[in-house]
C-alpha cells in the first residue's frame, strides 16, 4: 500500500473534521491506496461513543462518507459531494478497539455520478458496517477553483498500516 498525500495539509483555513491531522475534535483519518481500494486504519477514541464503549453510528457514517470522498480524490482526480448514502450496521464497533479498518472502492459510474462501496471492520477483522455512497463529481476546473483541489498523489514507498 502507498500513503495518499493530503493536498490540503498546511493550507490556511483547512479544518476538515474527517482528515485534518491536527483537528483536536476531528477523526484525523489517513488514507492508503491498495490496488483499486482506498484503505484507512482509524483509531477510535472514547469521545466518539454513543452507548458505553460503542462507536456512535453517526461517526461510522461520517467515516464512510470521508473515505468515499478520498476514493473520488484519488481515483477520479477531482472533488465532489455526497448525493446519497445508505448505511447498514451489522455489529457494534467498540471504542476500546485499537483500530478500525475501512476499505472503499468504486462500484460503478454513470456520467458524473459514482457509486462507492465501503466496508468497516472492527479490531478483530469482523465486518461490522457497510455503506453505499453516491457521489456527484465536479468538473476538474471547478474542483480546483472552488475547493482548492490540486491533485492527490501517493508516497513513493510502500507501507503496511495494518501491521
Amino acid at each position: 500500500m502507498k500513503r495518499i498525500t493530503n493536498p490540503w495539509r498546511g493550507m490556511e483555513g483547512y479544518r476538515c473534521y474527517g482528515c485534518d491531522p491536527h483537528s483536536e475534535q476531528g477523526l484525523r483519518m489517513e488514507f492508503y491506496e491498495d490496488g483499486e481500494e482506498i484503505v484507512s486504519v482509524w483509531h477510535p477514541r472514547p469521545e466518539f461513543q454513543g452507548w458505553v464503549d460503542t462507536l456512535h453510528g453517526g461517526v461510522q457514517a461520517t467515516l464512510a462518507d470521508e473515505i468515499s470522498s478520498w476514493v473520488v480524490f484519488r481515483k477520479f482526480r477531482t472533488s465532489g459531494v455526497t448525493s446519497r448514502m445508505e448505511v447498514r450496521y451489522h455489529k457494534p464497533i467498540r471504542t476500546s478497539d485499537e483500530r478500525v479498518v475501512l476499505r472503499a472502492a468504486v462500484r460503478q459510474q454513470r456520467r458524473n455520478l459514482v457509486e462507492i462501496g465501503v466496508r468497516i471492520f472492527d479490531g478483530a477483522g469482523t465486518l461490522c458496517t457497510e455503506a453505499t455512497c453516491l457521489y456527484f463529481l465536479f468538473p476538474k476546473e471547478r474542483a480546483r477553483t472552488e475547493f482548492h483541489f490540486c491533485d492527490c498523489g501517493v508516497a513513493d514507498e510502500e507501507t503496511d498500516p495494518l501491521q
